[in-house]
Order: C-alpha cells, then structure tokens, then sequence
C-alpha cells in the first residue's frame, strides 16, 4: 500500500510557475506508475500528467503540453510537476496518483491511491 502527500500548492500570479511535489510512504514506490489530476470548482476531477514506473514515458492532457512537466525521484519516493505558464482555468485542486501499472495513464480507476489535494489558485 502507498500513502500520498502532496505539497507545492498556493497562489500564483498569471504566466508565473510552481511546482508541486508528491511524497510516498513504502518501499515500493519505484514499481508504482504516478499520475496528477486535478478538479476545479463545480467540475469534475481530469487527468494532468502521468509517468511510467521507471521514469523513461510520461503522457500529457493536451491542454498542459508545453507548460506542464512530470518527473520523479525514485531515491526520494517523490513525483514532481513543475507547472509554468499558468493561466487563471489552471486553479484548481491538484492530486497525485499511483497505480501498480507500467506505463502512464490517464484513466484515473487506474490508480487505486490517492493522496488529499493540494489547492493551486492562479489570479488573472
């Protein structure tokens, strides 16, 4: 079992960036594919980014390509999204995911744990 803890969230001006992190309780953090989602008010939760076990793919919704970019550090049990060019339909609630899957997915049943959110509020 992986618990999730994400941190990096906060407000941010329009065109500016943040990073979020993502830690992992367990041991086997490395064989867990790792994905962000994020839900916005009134919305339902979508699909951001996700990256394959090993680190080596990474798959993108298409409204973060370019701006958005996933990343992780098995030797720290932490995933990353480091976010630039943030736009004020970028505020929302941002969640990490891990699934015992290969590659990246973006179906959000997937990834059986879930850590709390972290709120990204972005001002126009």
């Amino acid at each position: 079992q992986v618990q999730l803890v994400e941190s990096g969230g906060g407000l941010v001006q329009a065109g500016g960036s943040l990073r979020l992190s993502c830690a992992a309780s367990g041991r086997t953090f490395s064989s867990y594919a790792m994905g962000w989602f994020r839900q916005a008010p009134g919305k339902e939760r979508e699909f951001a980014a996700a990256i394959s076990w090993t680190g080596s793919s990474s798959l993108y919704a298409d409204y973060v390509k370019g701006r958005f970019t996933i990343s992780r550090d098995n030797a720290k049990n932490t995933v990353y999204l480091d976010m630039n060019s943030l736009k004020p339909e970028d505020t929302a609630v941002y969640y990490c995911a891990a699934g015992l899957i290969a590659g990246p997915e973006a179906r959000a049943f997937r990834y059986p744990y879930w850590g709390q959110g972290t709120q990204v509020t972005v001002s126009s």
